[in-house]
C-alpha cells in the first residue's frame, strides 16, 4: 500500500499496487491534478481518515524531532494514514520523511532524493547564539528569535 502526498498527483507519480490518500490532499489540488485524484479514487484508491490517537502520536514524534512547526495539518494526517495502513509514504517533503523515519514508516521520494539521515533539530538564538533542544517563540536568556539548526 502507498499513501500519496499532493506531490504524487502533481508529478503524475505511478505506483504498482494499492494506493491511499486523505481528503485534505484532494482539497490542496486544483485543475488536472484534482481530476487525477478523482480518477484514482474512482479506480480504487482508498481515501482514508486517520484516527485521532495516531495523529497525536505523529504530532509527538514531530515535536521530538523538531519538525512540528514545519509540518502542516495535512502532512501530519498523511503520516498518520501511512502508520495506520502500514503503508509506504510517497512524498518529497523532507520534514515528513524525517518524522516518518522516526515512526518506522517506509518512504518513497518522487522528484528529489530522499533524506539520508534522521535528524533531531536544535534551535539557535539569533542574538546570543545559545542552542536549545526545544522550539520556543523567543530565547529565554536574551529574548531574540530562535531558528532551526542542523545538529551536525
Amino acid at each position: 500500500m502507498f499513501v500519496l502526498d499532493s506531490s504524487a498527483f502533481i508529478h503524475e507519480y505511478d505506483v504498482d499496487g494499492p494506493t491511499a490518500s486523505i481528503p485534505a490532499v484532494h482539497e490542496e489540488l486544483d485543475g488536472g491534478h484534482a481530476l487525477r485524484f478523482g480518477a484514482m479514487e474512482g479506480s480504487g484508491m482508498h481515501v482514508h481518515v486517520p484516527d485521532a490517537d495516531v495523529i497525536a502520536r505523529v504530532e509527538r514524534a514531530a515535536r521530538n524531532s523538531g519538525d512540528a512547526d514545519t509540518l502542516s495539518e495535512t502532512d501530519v494526517r498523511l503520516i498518520a494514514a501511512a502508520v495506520e495502513l502500514d503503508a509506504t509514504l510517497v512524498t518529497d517533503d523532507y520534514a515528513m520523511q524525517n518524522v516518518a523515519e522516526r515512526l518506522d514508516v517506509a518512504v518513497d521520494p518522487i522528484a528529489r532524493e530522499g533524506i539520508t539521515e534522521e535528524r533531531e533539530w536544535l534551535f539557535q538564538c539569533a542574538g546570543c547564539g545559545r542552542t536549545f533542544d526545544d522550539d520556543r517563540d523567543r530565547c529565554p536568556v536574551c529574548g531574540s528569535d530562535l531558528t532551526r539548526k542542523n545538529p551536525s
